[in-house]
């Protein structure tokens, strides 16, 4: 096996469990998917892109560790530490399919974590209850996770694909359908919206000792020293990612000539390393093929 097909075998074991189950993007012909989102929309673009939405990814995660029942919630129901490969493949899968899966696929997957999130509820350290199916928790997961995968896209896409001011504020409309499904209120549509909501946020936000141990596990996560390297590159630039207020926070000290010249250009590297050895993505292949099953009806 050479080294593209090595890196490609990885990644999709990493990221997708082995099987893309293609099936869910490819049919049935002339499906639209759930939300109407095409290749041209700045959601497929931001989310067809491999590097930003890894940095994104654990900048994501990151940033929505901060607020104590979110965190509470997953340092108390999630098995992220035991079988963090599978939690990470759930994520991927439902992104991926609500992007650019079919209708009844979207579906399923949307489903699937509404009935999850009836499970996950509990009392938080500081004492207060929290619910996984919370609204205004949902919104705070949902903001926070787009937030770190436009600024991963912006700042890891090649730049004649990086989205304008306008396109930004489409990409914040178009997510917010799979969020406000999940039950989800009261949605940022706009970059303005969702850093005003973050602003709002910042009172109600602080690391606890679950947010930190989850960002040592991360930096630390890897089933082999090729891995733990990749996720150690990547993770560092996942903190220029993040706002200022949401480093110091969580106590990351990293000055901005290290993030500028040091991490970007290593994450910059290895992302486009990953991105040759994945080659065209055959998820988004599928979905153009469903897709153009509609044009021709």
């Amino acid at each position: 096996m050479g080294l593209r097909d090595r890196i490609a075998a990885e990644l999709t074991t990493a990221l997708h469990g082995g099987d893309l189950k293609l099936e869910r993007y490819a049919a049935p012909p002339g499906d639209p998917g759930l939300f109407g989102i095409t290749p041209q929309d700045p959601v497929w673009r931001v989310h067809g892109q491999a590097t930003g939405m890894l940095t994104g990814g654990f900048a994501a995660l990151m940033l929505q560790s901060l607020h104590p029942l979110a965190m509470a919630g997953v340092d108390q129901h999630s098995d992220f530490r035991a079988d963090p490969v599978g939690r990470l493949n759930g994520t991927v899968r439902f992104i991926t399919t609500t992007t650019f899966g079919s209708a009844p696929a979207a579906r399923e997957v949307i489903g699937l974590v509404r009935r999850i999130h009836t499970r996950v509820h509990g009392t938080a350290p500081d004492g207060r209850p929290y619910r996984a199916d919370d609204p205004d928790l949902l919104t705070w997961v949902h903001t926070a996770e787009v937030r770190s995968f436009l600024a991963g896209h912006q700042a890891y896409a090649p730049r004649a694909h990086r989205l304008t001011p306008a396109e930004c504020d489409a990409y914040y409309r178009q997510a917010a359908p799979v969020a406000e499904e999940l039950g989800a209120r009261e949605v940022p549509r706009t970059t303005s919206e969702a850093e005003s909501y973050l602003t709002r946020m910042r009172p109600h936000l602080h690391a606890t000792p679950a947010a930190l141990d989850s960002v040592r596990f991360l930096r630390a996560f890897g089933r082999t020293p090729r891995e733990r390297l990749a996720v150690r590159l990547l993770m560092n630039a996942s903190v220029g990612l993040l706002p200022d207020w949401a480093r110091a926070a969580l106590g990351i000290h990293r000055p901005a000539p290290v993030r500028t010249g040091w991490d970007r250009p290593l994450a910059t590297g290895l992302g486009r390393t990953l991105e040759w050895g994945l080659g065209p993505s055959q998820i988004q292949a599928a979905a153009r093929g469903r897709l153009a099953g509609a044009r021709q009806e």
